[in-house]
């Protein structure tokens, strides 16, 4: 939201939430009614019947950029900003499907008044000509001063600010502005495809494919990581003054006075608003290798549903992972090609970065589903796949790899079998079991000398146990199977400090719980 709001900044259908699609659903049947159901061949026309797959294609294509985005930027080569995306700016831009429902409702609404829109042919050269040559003069000239106008304190402050509160962009930022602002962008964007529409030059080739440039250089533009090669600006060098590239903008949003253009800096350039440190900043994201993390987590998938519970995806689902919703067995092709990948894609992927003060994080996803550690003939694989990146993240110089889910003990003993096969990796393996015995020891007061362990005890409580028996704290077990257990792991001398109390073992052993869970009685 800007700092002062201005006039028309909430987008029309802002009340129906995520029944704001409803809003196409007139023009939507009855372009696909025209084109199947009626008998007038005039109104039959795959102009009208193509904008909905178009804007569906949008959507595609836009998303297809925010995953490259947090993929690249999570993975740290050629980042921009070193500084992380916060929470608040995630649900900020949650809306940027919004412009792609406006200009739905515009490209029907302009079919519907242009006689000229209907039957238009597939391809004109002279069409694509026109319209690029319109969009380098008239439209790139007047953005620019638009740009400049909105970073006026007036508009600024009422509705350019809200694309402002993004210092570091990713691709969709592009498109998180207040409603006015849309407005006016629409009618630039306007201009090329009118004047090919009325004089008689349009194309579906050329309309689709301007929109297609637009949201290709906007995403482009907003990435928080240099992707545009240096050998294209030497094989062609007045390209420097047709494209912009992610550094270049990434500047405006650091620097506010500084590259106005919209996606050629030709005319920041003729009006001296080109900041200096474009071509130093440029050539730094290029050269930018990612920093090595400090702690790494190696997880799984767990439910075929789960790869759109992912942060590289849908920020909706991966808020709320676990959930289940409606539409998801409608997305089944996509859920069984996601599977059919697992069988042969063999390398860990990172899904995540965290920073918390100077530690770095990240999260790695080793390419299988839960189902498929419990299968045999996959287990070898797995295996591979963990020794791979245990040996990747020890190069890297990663001080602590954690095992997450079915990758402790299932696999390979809680880590123990690789820290045998390469005894010279300097990296820690440590299981999430390890972890959380290591949370419940630390908090456990100094100078207590006795723990009673209670309820199903599972494998945490049991490594729990052990080592407060190490440290020499006395253990009360209050049933005896779980008291026999734990002796049979302990050495005679820390066996000593193992004992069972019969006051207890009728109450409790009488009445697990199915789910387990781990009852501290601290004895100071």
């Amino acid at each position: 939201m800007a700092s002062k709001p201005g006039i028309l900044t909430e987008w029309p259908w802002t009340w129906l939430g995520n029944f704001k699609y409803v809003v196409l659903a007139p023009f939507v049947a009855h372009s696909i009614h025209s084109f199947f159901l009626s008998k007038d061949e005039k109104q039959r026309d795959i102009v009208n019947f193509i904008i909905f797959p178009f804007l569906l294609s949008r959507m595609i294509h836009n998303q297809i950029w925010i995953s490259l985005s947090r993929y690249r930027t999570a993975k740290g080569d050629n980042r921009i900003v070193d500084k992380s995306i916060e929470f608040d700016q995630v649900d900020r831009e949650r809306n940027w499907d919004d412009q792609i429902i406006f200009n739905g409702l515009l490209f029907y609404y302009g079919y519907m008044k242009l006689e000229q829109s209907h039957h238009i042919p597939f391809w004109r050269t002279d069409g694509i000509i026109l319209t690029a040559l319109i969009h380098i003069g008239p439209v790139e000239f007047l953005y620019y001063w638009l740009h400049r106008a909105l970073h006026h304190h007036f508009l600024y402050s009422r509705y350019h600010s809200h694309h402002h509160s993004s210092i570091v962009t990713e691709p969709i930022t592009s498109v998180i502005h207040p409603f006015a602002e849309h407005v006016a962008y629409f009618a630039l964007f306007a201009i090329p495809m009118l004047t090919a529409i009325l004089t008689g030059t349009a194309s579906i080739v050329a309309l689709g494919g301007y929109i297609t440039y637009i949201d290709f250089m906007n995403n482009l533009g907003h990435c928080n990581f240099e992707l545009i090669p240096k050998w294209i600006f030497s094989v062609f060098p007045p390209l420097k003054y047709l494209m912009y590239t992610p550094s270049y903008h990434s500047l405006h949003h650091t620097q506010f006075r500084t590259n106005y253009s919209l996606f050629m800096p030709m005319y920041d350039y003729i009006y001296n608003t080109l900041d200096k440190s474009s071509d130093t900043l440029y050539e730094k994201s290029l050269e930018r290798v990612g920093e090595s993390p400090d702690v790494v987590h190696l997880t799984h998938l767990t439910t075929a549903e789960s790869i759109y519970h992912l942060r590289l995806g849908f920020a909706s689902l991966a808020s709320e992972p676990h959930t289940s919703k409606w539409y998801f067995p409608i997305m089944w092709p996509i859920t069984l090609w996601s599977t059919m990948v697992t069988w042969f894609y063999g390398h860990a992927f990172i899904v995540e970065r965290n920073i918390f003060k100077n530690l770095k994080l990240q999260t790695w996803i080793v390419p299988k589903y839960r189902v498929q550690y419990f299968m045999p003939w996959q287990r070898e694989s797995i295996s591979n796949l963990m020794e791979k990146a245990i040996i990747e993240a020890d190069q890297k110089g990663v001080k602590v790899l954690t095992l997450g889910l079915l990758n402790q003990e299932l696999l390979n003993v809680n880590g123990e079998q690789y820290i045998k096969r390469y005894p010279e990796l300097k990296v820690k393996l440590v299981d999430g079991s390890s972890l959380a015995v290591a949370v419940v020891l630390n908090s456990i007061p100094k100078g207590t000398t006795q723990v009673v362990l209670g309820g199903h005890l599972s494998k945490v409580a049991y490594s729990i146990a052990l080592a407060l028996c190490n440290d020499g704290i006395q253990v009360i077990t209050l049933c005896e199977s779980d008291y026999n257990m734990l002796k049979a792991r302990l050495t005679p001398e820390a066996a000593t400090n193992l004992v069972t109390s019969i006051t207890f073992t009728s109450k409790v052993c009488t009445n697990k719980k199915t789910m387990e869970f781990i009852l501290f009685n601290l004895v100071l």
